[in-house]
């Protein structure tokens, strides 16, 4: 038989290698955040929480997904209704364009980021400067709202967050590895900390120790508020379904 060339032969071992090392061997860590656009503390988790994991650089162990759609409803003919009004629908539908034109978080999150904190500062009517920001281009974008297919994403965002098990309870909702954390989401990043199976990045050090310390600290602290005043008033800490 006629040797292997030797190319082959030599990338086989160090694949063999490289797939053998912690960095190889260990999976991303899934994030999944169901929000709305306009709900003050849905725009505070993004702004003060999650944006931190960018900056620390436990992004790169996560898996995050976005589903910017909370606690909307959809009628039988297929209309749309947001807390916020017709503003935060459209927000919503632009943030799901975004996300669907720029799949990777990397890429997307600045923009989402930066409409958030407009947000928090009642300023989201300059959402369009948020391209800019992010350096992103603005035309995928308004084709994709402009041609309906933002609504599209809404209504499968809609599906999605309706047939969460067990169902979501308020928003921010946030979900790792497929365990929803409840009252504990703003302490997502122990969680990732202790699901990711590989060498434990710089951003982790002292995470393990934080959920116990950050469950026993927040009984009683958090308050909910019910769907009839959720709907006629503000979101309060977070908006119970």
């Amino acid at each position: 038989m006629a040797p292997l060339p030797l190319l082959p032969q030599v990338l086989v071992p160090v694949l063999v290698l490289l797939c053998l090392s912690p960095a190889c061997a260990a999976r991303r860590v899934s994030v999944a955040v169901y929000y709305e656009t306009l709900c003050p503390f849905c725009s505070g988790f993004v702004v003060n929480d999650l944006a931190r994991i960018f900056r620390n650089g436990l992004s790169s162990n996560v898996d995050l997904r976005l589903v910017p759609f909370g606690n909307g409803r959809v009628s039988p003919d297929g209309s749309m209704t947001c807390q916020h009004g017709e503003d935060e629908c459209r927000l919503n539908a632009i943030q799901a364009c975004v996300i669907s034109v720029w799949p990777d978080a990397e890429r997307h999150f600045p923009f989402i980021y930066c409409i958030e904190h407009l947000a928090l500062t009642q300023k989201w009517g300059a959402w369009q400067s948020c391209f800019h920001e992010a350096g992103l281009v603005s035309q995928p974008v308004l084709d994709c709202y402009n041609s309906g297919y933002g609504r599209q994403l809404e209504l499968r965002y809609a599906a999605e967050t309706n047939a969460l098990q067990p169902p979501h309870k308020f928003v921010p909702w946030v979900v790792v590895n497929g365990r929803p954390l409840g009252d504990d989401y703003t302490n997502f990043e122990a969680y990732v900390c202790n699901a990711y199976d590989g060498e434990l990045p710089e951003a982790c050090r002292g995470k393990h120790l934080q959920i116990a310390q950050h469950t026993r600290a927040s009984p009683g602290h958090k308050t909910f508020m019910s769907v009839e005043r959720w709907w006629t008033g503000g979101c309060g800490r977070r908006c119970r379904t």
